[in-house]
């Protein structure tokens, strides 16, 4: 998770368990728009895996955790009208599936949703490169298809999605897309995997899972200095205690986070 850092370094942020795996969030976002749709941005890995795929990974949990979060709020799976999905990695698309069974195939988790996808990023997942191709779920795109609800994003904005703007990324996949969406507090961008969490503000440290390191640093750091120009926040899908915060910079001009929101939590 933190590339070529030392493990010196990174065990202060997140310290390593025996198997030397580190606690980590799957998080999604709810966008509450005001024309009284529901939006998510990811949906996490669900129950997607089998037992020892789980264990592997140390999902820990034995229920759909998103739907739980959703019905606490009110919502089921059919109140969902639309999901963002930054990329295809199981890790962030799991969640569009039904829960494992041994005797049952998989489905999809909401039956209504218009899944948005970058198309460069459509194109990788359809046809992956080795080094990645277990990131994807082999049964997911197939049922994507079949809805006919899979909707390819082209360009930085989306006729469907007034007011938000996406931000392309190729350091960690091709064709990565981080949705920003507009809030009365100033704007929020979905970090997915371009920044996964707190830890990772640090210009330098990128993951072991990204394609092209060099390329994800420069990302960052264009990313960065336009949300401290525009007062903008980063939502963390994978840090484990921080769900929300504004980027800053000080007078050396490293990056930083101020304004941390614990997870979970609901804000606007």
């Amino acid at each position: 998770m933190f590339g070529n850092a030392p493990r010196a370094v990174w065990a202060r942020w997140l310290p390593p368990d025996d198997a030397h795996r580190v606690p980590l969030a799957c998080r999604a976002m709810l966008v509450r728009e005001p024309d009284g749709r529901n939006i998510l941005c990811e949906t996490g890995i669900g129950l997607c895996f089998p037992p020892d795929l789980r264990d592997r990974y140390g999902v820990t949990e034995d229920r759909h955790v998103l739907l739980d979060e959703l019905a606490a709020r009110g919502l089921g799976p059919h109140d969902i009208d639309g999901i963002v999905l930054s990329h295809l990695h199981f890790d962030h698309a799991g969640g569009l599936l039904t829960a494992w069974r041994a005797d049952a195939p998989a489905e999809l988790a909401f039956p209504r949703a218009t899944i948005w996808v970058g198309a460069d990023h459509l194109a990788r997942a359809r046809k992956p490169h080795p080094r990645d191709r277990a990131s994807f779920l082999p049964e997911l795109l197939p049922l994507l298809d079949a809805s006919g609800r899979l909707v390819p994003i082209v360009g930085d904005t989306v006729d469907g999605l007034p007011g938000w703007r996406f931000h392309r990324s190729d350091g960690h996949t091709p064709g990565l897309l981080l949705a920003e969406v507009p809030t009365s507090s100033g704007p929020v961008v979905f970090g997915t995997d371009l920044v996964p969490g707190v830890a990772w503000v640090h210009v330098p440290i990128t993951m072991g899972y990204d394609r092209f390191p060099e390329r994800l640093i420069d990302e960052k750091e264009a990313l960065f200095a336009d949300l401290v120009a525009r007062g903008g926040r980063i939502f963390f899908t994978h840090d484990p205690k921080v769900a929300l915060a504004r980027i800053t910079r000080d007078e050396k001009g490293r990056y930083g986070v101020t304004d941390a929101v614990d997870a979970p939590a609901d804000w606007s």
